[in-house]
């Protein structure tokens, strides 16, 4: 029996402990909805509280469904929260309360629903995260084109993207799911009766999302990935009851690659048999001491076999070890593999009783595994190396020095046993003296002195100490056998001692590299800034692969240059070395390419992706001096490992600078808005006082030049305006507006605005083009009058002062819902190029504004007041046939789906008469 290990044990314990002290998640999962998640989860819910747990409901979205309603009867429900968004009180889900009432199971329905801005988390999922934190069993629904990996392919199926996605570790951290489903017949049935949305929104959804192939498809993708968690959970518990007996609950096979030229048909094969079988399968190559000596020719067949493998949709595995099929049973078994498919053995006679092909070792060694066996018509032999003269030498790869040591080492040994047997030391002992000396130089020489110091030995026992001495000739045939397992045992010596040295060195330097990648990752984790994590990687990929490299980072415009930085000229690439272009298209496409791949293979360097979580951060090109290293996969894996961890660095440094941009900016506009508000506040009573008092004097005609008291009126009124515009400024930047709708006419809301202009406006002609039948509005009639007056001061300093102004409206549709658009146009010089988005920023002035008053305030406060509203406000030039500009076009949309209530107050219900009259 196996003893178990005891870090296995430990983690085992630590893991269970922490499943003890966290709440259990079970998520209904379904195709989409209207299967039944919702009702199902409450059904559960009932049984649980029949059992006596203390259940109640945090969300529950019955959509309308009396059946659904019925069975939230009797739950105690956790009363939502009031969270403002954009002037509305809107219900989100109160994770404080339920908290604080902490019962042993909680109901969320909608596992990936986005929360409203200013609640504590962004999405619902991280709320039931901190829930199962505070040991609170949670019970939540889920659909699955939600799922983070499935949203792409959902969205290719239905033409239709989903935005609200949970991350699969979420899901696979699950301690349940139940499937949840319906035939896709059935659900288009609930839906025509209206089981899942109102009749108007489900004739539109069978139109669209709802088609009877989408539904199949995303039913397969549901069952799929159901599927591939209950297998996980399966291998899971396998692993922690140290099960080894494969349970055939799911068909997977492994595919035995090796070096042999039949490698690439029984990768077909394989491909073929898994199509058959609808499996999962794996190509897996073992590469053993005996294989790690393969020639290039029989290493490059290995890797065009993986590659082929992993075109046809495996899953690509190199391994190690000592015994090909012992290595593949222990792995097969951990990954809960059925059936093996290998080559079939070609070899005969007295070899194939002396090395035993792979296949014949796996089935006397596992009689749980179904091994198939692929004759491809070739004698390879499958995973016997060639005995290639390139071969021996890559073996042996030892100096001539090594073979001019070993001799003298023979050399002392003979005179050694030459003294040794004048004192009559009996001659077993001297054999004892050449193995030993076999043993040295198989270890520190190599394997091709060491074999070569094996016949040497015997020959040299034979002729000094065998009679007849000083020749080669044996009186007694005794020695014959002596010296035939002299030399046997030598060379076995020799290779084992050889192959041992060889696999030390190997591990000594695989560990040398997983020093190196923990050395940069220590580096890069202390590094503040994008020149240093350049210079960190730089220097860390030539030392470790004795390359030159370089790393290359996008600009603004998405394009690829390298960043001058204080590194080693001898280890970077420079641009001379670079080709942008390769570079730039792996950037784009998100692939690698250049030296040892498929695309441009002919390029200097191997460029790589840096992938991070969120997006590619620019491109590692590797220059290696050995162009073969690129074909060890060992090598590719550690390249690319190396790439990974630079762009994790990258992004992370990237996210530090947003994180502090923002918090700078933070302050900063929380120390503008407190100086504008307390300016604004100050200024406002002694202005008020000065308006008022020259209103006076202007209307008394006092005073020797009245032309002075009315440039003084004007201006008081000009700095009243001003001031108005910072404090409403500040007190929407603060939140302390509220939006006061009513039910209002758009004609009605510009007739008010229109007469307290006619000092600004005076002199021009004001046309309107309002349609009568335009629907009533919610409006702010306050702020909506702030929003006209400024956009008509606007378009009235920026133009000529006989320049008219045109105000229109008419509705539209945007996206499924009907707005009113409002238009402003003037006829001036129109808007500079470039600044359309900007001019809606504080502060923000045109270039051609110098020489008019104002601080940029006014469109600032439009766009707030229209956001606040719920609309969309922009600027734009207008231009005649020939494409001159006649003037500048602001406009505003709000939004106009409501209908007012059927109990209107007197004056908007008289109102709304005298509309219909008219």
């Amino acid at each position: 029996m196996t003893r178990p290990d005891p870090d296995e044990l430990l983690g085992k314990l630590q893991r269970e402990e922490e499943k003890r002290r966290r709440g259990r998640l079970k998520v209904f999962f379904g195709a989409c909805a209207g299967v039944g998640k919702t009702f199902a989860m409450l059904q559960a819910a009932r049984r649980r509280r029949e059992e006596g747990a203390d259940v109640v409901v945090g969300v529950v979205e019955t959509h309308g469904r009396r059946e659904t309603l019925a069975l939230v009867d009797g739950f105690d429900i956790v009363p939502a929260a009031r969270v403002e968004y954009r002037g509305r009180l809107l219900a989100e889900f109160d994770l404080d309360a339920a908290l604080a009432r902490k019962p042993e199971l909680i109901l969320v329905d909608e596992l990936a629903h986005s929360n409203v801005q200013g609640s504590r988390h962004l999405k619902r999922w991280q709320d039931v995260q901190e829930l199962l934190d505070a040991g609170i069993d949670v019970y939540t629904t889920l659909n699955v084109q939600h799922l983070e990996s499935l949203n792409d392919i959902v969205g290719r199926i239905t033409g239709i993207r989903v935005w609200e996605t949970v991350p699969d570790r979420v899901f696979d951290l699950a301690d349940e799911v139940t499937l949840v489903d319906l035939p896709p017949e059935e659900l288009l049935d609930r839906l025509r009766d209206g089981k899942v949305y109102l009749p108007t929104q489900a004739e539109h959804a069978v139109r669209n999302f709802f088609r009877k192939g989408n539904l199949i498809a995303l039913r397969e993708l549901a069952l799929r990935r159901t599927a591939d968690r209950v297998d996980a959970q399966m291998r899971e518990y396998r692993a922690d009851q140290s099960i080894e007996r494969i349970w055939r609950a799911r068909e997977r096979l492994i595919a035995c690659v090796g070096p042999g030229v039949d490698s690439a048909a029984l990768v077909r094969a394989a491909a073929r048999l898994a199509a058959a079988l609808k499996a999962d399968w794996l190509a897996v190559y073992v590469e053993t001491p005996k294989l790690q000596r393969l020639s290039d020719d029989e290493r490059r067949r290995t890797l065009d076999a993986l590659k082929l493998a992993s075109e046809l949709g495996a899953e690509t595995v190199t391994l190690d070890g000592a015994d090909a099929a012992a290595t593949l049973i222990d792995y097969a078994r951990m990954r809960n593999v059925s059936k093996l498919v290998a080559g079939a053995p070609a070899t005969k006679g007295w070899r194939r009783h002396i090395d035993r092909p792979v296949s014949e070792r796996i089935i006397r060694q596992a009689a749980d595994i179904d091994v198939t066996l692929v004759s491809t018509g070739t004698r390879d032999g499958g995973q016997r190396p060639a005995l290639t003269f390139g071969a021996l030498r890559d073996g042996m790869h030892s100096s001539p020095r090594s073979y001019a040591i070993a001799l003298a080492i023979g050399a002392g040994i003979t005179l050694v046993a030459n003294a040794l047997a004048a004192q009559r030391f009996a001659l077993t002992n001297l054999v004892m003296l050449y193995l030993l000396g076999v043993i040295f130089a198989a270890a520190k020489l190599g394997r091709g002195p060491g074999v070569m110091l094996s016949f040497l030995s015997v020959a040299a026992f034979d002729y000094f100490f065998v009679a007849p001495v000083m020749s080669f000739s044996v009186s007694d045939t005794q020695y014959l056998l002596t010296f035939a397992v002299m030399l046997l045992t030598s060379l076995t010596i020799s290779h084992l001692t050889s192959s041992l040295r060889r696999e030390a060195r190997i591990a000594s330097q695989r560990e040398r590299r997983t020093g190196a990648m923990y050395a940069m990752t220590k580096e890069l984790a202390a590094a503040l800034m994008t020149e240093q994590i350049i210079e960190i990687g730089t220097r860390h990929v030539a030392e470790v692969f004795q390359a030159k490299a370089a790393i290359l980072l996008p600009d603004s415009a998405e394009k690829l240059q390298q960043k001058v930085t204080d590194v080693n000229p001898e280890t970077t690439l420079d641009t001379a070395q670079l080709d942008l272009d390769i570079a730039q298209w792996v950037y784009d496409q998100q692939k690698p390419a250049g030296l040892g791949t498929d695309t441009l293979p002919a390029a200097q360097a191997l460029y790589l992706p840096l992938k991070a979580p969120m997006r590619t951060r620019g491109v590692l090109a590797f220059a290696p001096q050995r162009v073969a290293d690129l074909a060890v996969p060992e090598q590719h894996r550690m390249i690319e490992t190396f790439a990974s961890q630079i762009a994790l660095a990258i992004e992370r440094v990237h996210y530090v600078d947003i994180a502090r941009d923002a918090l700078v900016n933070m302050e900063s506009e929380r120390l503008r808005n407190s100086l504008l508000s307390a300016i604004s506040h100050d200024l406002r009573t002694p202005l008020t006082s000065i308006v008022g008092f020259a209103s006076i004097l202007e209307e008394q005609g006092a005073g020797r030049a009245p032309e002075l008291v009315h440039a003084i009126h004007e201006e008081a009124l000009r700095m009243t305006g001003l001031v108005t515009n910072l404090l409403d400024m500040a007190r929407l930047q603060a939140g302390a507006i509220r939006l006061n709708r009513q039910w209002s006419m758009l004609e009605e809301t510009v007739g008010a605005t229109l007469p307290a202009l006619r000092r600004t406006l005076a002199g021009r002609r004001v046309k309107t083009r309002i349609p009568p039948d335009l629907p009533l509005l919610q409006l702010d009639a306050v702020l909506m009058d702030r929003l006209l007056a400024n956009l008509l001061e606007n378009a009235a300093k920026y133009t000529p002062k006989d320049a008219g102004i045109d105000i229109s409206a008419r509705e539209e549709e945007i996206g499924g819902e009907r707005f009113v658009r409002v238009c402003i146009d003037d006829y001036g010089p129109g808007i500079q190029p470039g600044i359309e988005t900007r001019l809606f920023e504080k502060f923000t002035r045109g270039e051609k504004e110098s020489a008019q008053s104002g601080v940029g305030l006014g469109l600032a406060i439009c766009r707030a007041i229209v956001e606040a509203h719920g609309g969309r406000i922009g600027a734009e030039n207008r231009v005649d046939a020939s494409g001159s500009v006649e003037g500048a076009r602001f406009w505003f949309t709000l939004p106009a789906d409501g209908t007012p209530p059927l109990d209107l107050p007197a004056d908007e219900e008289a109102a709304l008469a005298k509309r219909e009259r008219d």
